[in-house]
């Protein structure tokens, strides 16, 4: 299998040092890798993240952690509240959050409850973060949002329907983000393939560690070696791969780019 080159230099086209950037999902796997290269580029961080997150994965010292449920509306609103004591303006949100069934189910063995927590966790978590951080979005002089979606929201395998729709539809909200918000505030989502992280057990949090215990992740260590056949640079994603299209795309090198989707998945869907 092909090898990852060294981790690159994220200080080339990234935000200016001093950036005020929110990180929610900041507690798992590739919010941990963004806090450290944000720390290192000299940004000021705060996360959003479950309580079970933070006490699992607690933060550097330096960066204000804040425990929110980006599932409900009045946990967001105190999150927000509590971000606005320190910070007058957001100059980068990068929203991380979201979860699949684990293992997959067809849509026939799907009922409406499991449907609708997926979609919550996945699409109305985006969008209650992004209605709640945008007046202080609003507030940076050149403010932008980043989003990680998935490439499933443009191929999906069997037994993926919720959350291949929540991921689509969370193409559609950076997209109107994108288009309601210009020239303030700029939207761009990162589409990547699966990633080598917990997350690919069902989360990075309790869903993934229930699935580990139960044996339902089995799916993906199935499925892996011929995935991985399908993809043309030969391996499966890390999370180094993730920060540096994150980190363009809040920059200013991306200035004029908004409203897009970037795909990083070795070349296995080329829209």
């Amino acid at each position: 299998m092909t090898t990852r080159p060294t981790t690159p230099d994220y200080a080339r086209l990234s935000p200016p040092p001093g950036s005020r950037v929110l990180i929610v999902g900041g507690s798992g796997a590739i919010g941990r890798a963004l806090v450290c290269a944000c720390r290192s580029l000299g940004h000021d961080v705060a996360i959003f993240a479950l309580p079970r997150s933070l006490a699992a994965n607690p933060p550097p010292p330096d960066i204000m952690s804040l425990a929110v449920d980006a599932t409900d509306e009045a946990s967001v609103a105190v999150g927000v509240d509590r971000l606005r004591q320190r910070w007058s303006a957001v100059d980068v949100l990068v929203f991380l959050v979201g979860y699949m069934t684990v293992p997959p189910r067809p849509i026939e063995e799907m009922d409406a409850a499991e449907w609708d927590d997926v979609m919550g966790g996945n699409l109305r978590s985006a969008y209650l973060v992004s209605r709640a951080v945008l007046p202080m979005l609003q507030a940076a002089d050149a403010a932008s949002i980043v989003t990680v979606g998935s490439s499933l929201a443009y191929n999906p395998f069997r037994g993926v329907a919720a959350y291949a729709a929540a991921k689509a539809g969370l193409v559609a909200l950076t997209k109107s983000l994108a288009i309601e918000n210009a020239p303030k505030i700029r939207a761009n989502l990162v589409a990547p393939s699966a990633i080598n992280t917990g997350f690919l057990a069902g989360g990075g949090g309790t869903r993934g560690e229930e699935a580990a215990k139960s044996g339902g992740d089995a799916w993906f260590r199935d499925l892996a070696g011929t995935y991985v056949a399908t993809i043309p640079l030969g391996r499966i994603a890390e999370v180094e791969d993730i920060i540096g299209p994150v980190l363009f795309l809040a920059g200013p090198a991306a200035g004029f780019i908004t409203g897009q989707v970037m795909h990083v998945n070795g070349g296995r869907l080329t829209p």
